[in-house]
């Protein structure tokens, strides 16, 4: 029977498109496709062969597990193939009951015969690892690759503290299959570090699209000092080749026996009988997803008997007796309508891409955070981009990334605007910083409830009564829309507001005119100016001894305060030079009374580095580069980037470059971090 063209050809592209996905996925660990849209893709073929056999070809992906060793990695073959395990795409309890009526049909049991007993797991998102055990020593690790030949990672996966290196009382031969995965918290911590370092000017350096690629990357690296780096997990969940061990029964007892043998085995398993146990723990797991502490995808159920499962056998690239019940996917392709940017309470910019509306983790989703320039930038999401969105529980979704083939012509980079979109004041990025934020501060009617509520708050202007849900009701009401308009509150606005009874609004009315009588370091913490604590508050108080010097001080006075740094000083700076923020002050001051007593300026210390040019080069073991720069900022010191003959200093830590060398020929005092220390204390 000759296969009409049409389905010819379009066996070809799926076998085209999967040959190119597995390829991106297994070997390159950068998927360019969600697993939802891979499994349609995968379906589909599965479906034209099997509707037209003529089409199988040994080379199909149906027919194998995808992935190829890299160049670079000895090849393993292995004694006992790594198959795969079928998927079922059915997410319902449906998709439980279709598989136990699939092995109850092929055993040949009818209705009324004992339930077939199943071992349920967890389905991890991670990559299989095949580890070789030989007299109780880890003598081979490796990948599954196409699972006839995988990849040597030895060497890297000893790195991994849970993977026993020796065990007790093993078979003379054991191999042991799981999953290396990344649990949440590491890979967060990994990716906060590795933002950290991009802040910090490192090349070559990115973040991670998630756990399951930061896992595989750092398995699959050539150096294992970059393993080692890496917080890798591991869990056991079957076996290849044993000689001489134990006798099993079932699948049960060789979990139990792996456990016994120091491997680490998923706590959340459980034998079940029949299709109703299987369903039932499908939906326990479904609703503890988004709790546990690593990814998964789906469960995974086991026929127990291993007897039953010699009987069931295997169909091409998979085990009848095995199946694979997925879950909702967390990541889905959409496309990019638009990108706004957000404001939000405390005056950051967030940007966030508007999508063609996509179902994806449960619900339906039209918004997804880019968090910040940088990473809006290095992501290169564009309007009209096709994009990978991901949404897991409850977690705000966010673009993964973009599929860059489907991008259309002439699309433009994103840049962040330099003015707030809401309020147009000045949008900056301090030093450091990622995000870009609104200086309108009291001006800008995005932060003006986080503005109000802080302003009232007991350690500023102690407004009591004045709490989130009226400020809420008065904001929306268009009662208030600066802080000044508190003072200009009366009985009738109050009393008009839902809930807000008579005495009650007397009582904060009484509150408000108590408040006007307030001290200095209260009033500017409750301004809420940017990295202004109570502390630092009293600081430039005690520092200046009225606002008028505070407001009209430039950055280099402003660094005269003990323990105001660069950071502050330029934030300080910044919201005193806003002129919203200067005319709320002003109708806080004269036409509503608010007042406090000044003082005079406190006495000026001399500053031991005063005139003296320091150079900072290297890492130092406890101090960040900015930390030591502020602290000898804050001694009156000028710290430089290059070293000439008017530097006095060079501080340097580990692996310092050229600087230091520089200093040795100019003959320029060099200090260590006790040295700088030293240096600050006297």
């Amino acid at each position: 029977m000759t296969v009409p063209a049409r389905i010819q050809e379009r066996a070809d592209a799926l076998r085209e498109l999967l040959h190119h996905h597995a390829h991106q996925y297994y070997v390159l660990d950068a998927p360019e496709l969600p697993d939802a849209e891979y499994d349609k893709l995968f379906c589909e073929l599965q479906a034209l062969e099997e509707q037209h056999p003529e089409l199988l070809t040994p080379d199909s992906p149906t027919q194998r597990v995808g992935g190829r060793v890299l160049e670079g990695f000895a090849k393993v073959r292995h004694r006992v193939p790594m198959l795969s395990i079928r998927t079922e795409t059915d997410i319902e309890p449906s998709g439980a009951r279709n598989f136990d009526a699939r092995v109850r049909r092929e055993l040949g049991l009818k209705e009324g015969d004992a339930p077939v007993e199943y071992v349920a797991e967890l389905k991890f998102d991670g990559l299989a690892l095949s580890l070789r055990y030989e007299g109780g020593v880890l003598v081979q690790a490796a990948t599954r690759g196409d699972g006839e030949v995988g990849e040597e990672v030895t060497q890297n996966i000893r790195t991994v503290g849970q993977i026993p290196l020796r065990l007790r009382d093993a078979p003379a031969v054991l191999e042991v299959r799981g999953e290396v995965f990344m649990r949440r918290d590491d890979f967060e911590r990994l990716n906060e570090l590795q933002r950290e370092k991009i802040a910090k000017g490192a090349k070559n350096e990115k973040t991670f699209v998630n756990p399951r690629n930061a896992a595989a990357g750092a398995v699959r690296q050539l150096d294992p000092g970059i393993a080692r780096q890496r917080p890798l997990s591991f869990f056991a969940y079957g076996w290849g080749e044993i000689v001489d061990g134990p006798a099993f029964e079932t699948h049960h007892e060789v979990l139990m026996a792996l456990k016994a043998w120091g491997f680490p085995v998923a706590e959340r398993i459980a034998v079940a009988r029949g299709a109703d146990d299987l369903v039932a723990y499908h939906q326990a797991v479904g609703r503890e997803r988004d709790a546990l502490p690593y990814d998964i995808d789906g469960v995974v159920y086991k026929v127990n008997s291993l007897a039953l499962q010699k009987r069931l056998g295997f169909v091409t690239r998979e085990p009848r007796w095995a199946v694979a019940h997925k879950y909702p996917a967390q990541e889905q392709l959409t496309t990019v309508e638009s990108i706004d940017v957000y404001v939000g309470r405390t005056g950051k910019l967030t940007p966030v891409a508007r999508l063609q509306p996509v179902f994806v983790g449960g619900v339906t989703v039209t918004n997804a955070t880019l968090h910040n320039e940088d990473e809006a930038r290095r992501k290169d999401v564009r309007v009209g981009d096709t994009v990978i969105v991901r949404r897991a529980g409850d977690v705000i979704p966010e673009v993964v990334a973009v599929v860059p083939d489907k991008r259309p012509p002439g699309s433009q980079v994103f840049t962040m605007p330099r003015i707030c979109p809401v309020c147009g004041s000045a949008a900056v990025r301090e030093e450091g910083e990622a995000d870009y934020r609104c200086t309108g501060g009291l001006f800008c009617s995005a932060q003006r409830k986080h503005a109000i509520l802080h302003f009232a708050q007991r350690r500023a202007l102690d407004i009591e009564g004045l709490g989130e849900k009226l400020v809420d009701q008065m904001v929306e009401a268009g009662v208030i829309r600066t802080l000044p308009d508190l003072y200009r509150l009366g009985l009738a606005n109050l009393v008009a507001l839902e809930r807000m009874g008579e005495k009650s609004a007397q009582n904060v009315l009484a509150a408000l005119g108590k408040s006007k009588r307030t001290t200095l370091p209260r009033f500017l913490y409750g301004l809420g100016i940017r990295h202004v604590g109570e502390s630092t508050a009293r600081d430039l108080a005690r520092h200046f001894g009225n606002l008028d010097a505070i407001m009209e001080a430039s950055v280099e006075r402003l660094l005269e305060v003990p323990d105001v740094g660069p950071i502050v000083a330029e934030s300080v700076h910044a919201f005193f030079q806003q002129p919203h923020n200067r005319e709320v002050i002003e109708q806080l001051r004269v036409p509503n009374g608010v007042q406090w007593e000044e003082g005079m300026p406190a006495v000026q210390a001399p500053k031991p580095l005063a005139g003296r040019t320091v150079v900072l080069t290297g890492t130092l073991p406890t101090l960040s580069r900015e930390e030591a720069k502020e602290m000898l900022e804050a001694a009156g010191a000028k710290v430089a980037g290059s070293v000439s003959k008017k530097t006095d200093y060079v501080v340097a830590g580990a692996e310092a470059g050229s600087k230091l060398d520089k200093a040795r020929e100019l003959g320029v005092t060099v200090l260590d971090e006790e040295g700088l220390r030293g240096l600050l204390a006297g």
